[in-house]
């Protein structure tokens, strides 16, 4: 409306003006009223505000231009508050990033985490097949300080060329200040066994479980019949001449219950004192003082009691009692307690003088008398 009424009044001068004054006149009036209609302090204050903008190129989905600055693409002179440059920063970081700037983002279960190393043994139950080996393993490790392996590894025997890494591997997480332990007992009669073992370590602790060895070669004898029905009579196996009491030591059955024979082997590589022996019979009758002395060998506080064991007459074997968790005892598998093939009294009596000699030496060389006479 000001522009007509400034036109109006210049009108009756225009006869005097030439075109090109005209033209001039006209753009600078032009001007004027451009700068009427939109005063420059709006013109500042939008441009201040970065919030449209920015929300407006979020909407859009200029998701790079955003990556690239924090400030929208705004000018310098017109960068957002901290506020809103905050949280346009969290905005525009990638969900990983986002969650890593929040401080309740919940720490993942402890359950989850593995503690402890994978360690080579500290301990190896080497023997015997029969004696009692898998007893000792399982009463022992309820102790907290104990971790075996749950399997024969037969690493020293049969397994040794995959290397020790891979032996390593198969042993279970401890922390350092538990045991690690295994158990093969067909490691007793291995005849590379203690030079491997020492090569691994000469300070590795040994434990053998023996037993009175007629009653282990008919214990091993009767694990075999039941998976070999076919198999001939004890006696036809145990002696080449029954008549003469000519023993067949060739019989792996017979073989293993040579202990002092197989001991010195043993003693070419270890001293004494690195080898425990468990007596396979007072296990039977004395679990608690048995584990106590293992215990002790070991360097462990006796944590292993007789409040742990309990005697299971039908297996004629003891066993554990229940862990407040279980709703059951823990007892050995069914192989454990099985009952004895009928031996003939006569062939036992020539296996008892053919074992004799052996039995005395071996009382020598570990300094006890297991008293199976």
């Amino acid at each position: 409306m000001a522009c007509v009424l400034l036109f109006s009044r210049l009108l009756p001068f225009s006869h005097r003006l030439t075109r090109t004054s005209i033209c001039l006149l006209s753009l600078f009036l032009s001007y004027l009223c451009y700068c009427v209609l939109f005063p420059a302090d709006n013109i500042a204050q939008k441009s201040s505000d970065p919030t449209p903008s920015c929300q407006r190129v979020l909407a859009d989905g200029g998701k790079r231009r955003l990556q690239k600055s924090a400030s929208c693409i705004l000018p310098l002179d017109a960068r957002p508050s901290s506020d809103v440059a905050s949280r346009l920063k969290v905005d525009q970081r990638p969900p990983s990033a986002v969650l890593i700037v929040r401080n309740d983002t919940p720490s993942p279960p402890m359950g989850n985490l593995k503690f402890g190393n994978k360690k080579l043994p500290n301990a190896i139950i080497v023997g015997v097949k029969k004696g009692g080996t898998r007893a000792v393993l399982e009463f022992i490790r309820i102790h907290p300080d104990v971790r075996a392996a749950g399997t024969e590894t037969h690493f020293f025997d049969r397994n040794y060329d995959r290397g020790l890494e891979w032996y390593r591997g198969l042993m279970p997480r401890t922390l350092e200040s538990q045991i690690t332990m295994e158990k093969t007992p067909s490691y007793f009669v291995t005849k590379e066994t203690p030079h491997r073992i020492s090569a691994m370590s000469r300070d590795t602790k040994l434990i053998v479980v023996v037993r009175d060895p007629v009653t282990r070669a008919i214990s091993d004898y009767t694990q075999t019949l039941s998976k070999t029905p076919d198999l001939p009579s004890f006696q036809e196996l145990a002696f080449r001449n029954q008549s003469l009491g000519i023993v067949d030591t060739s019989w792996n059955a017979i073989r293993i219950g040579l202990y002092a024979l197989h001991l010195e082997n043993w003693l070419r590589y270890f001293p004494l004192a690195h080898i425990h022996f468990v007596s396979g019979e007072r296990l039977i009758t004395d679990p608690a003082g048995e584990l106590a002395r293992v215990q002790d060998f070991l360097g462990l506080k006796r944590i292993v009691t007789d409040k742990h064991f309990y005697f299971n007459r039908t297996k004629g074997f003891p066993c554990l009692k229940k862990p407040e968790s279980s709703g059951s005892p823990r007892c050995l598998g069914k192989s454990k307690g099985r009952t004895h093939v009928q031996i003939d009294r006569d062939a036992i009596e020539q296996l008892r003088d053919f074992y004799r000699p052996y039995n005395v030496k071996f009382y020598e060389m570990v300094g006890h008398d297991f008293k199976w006479e």
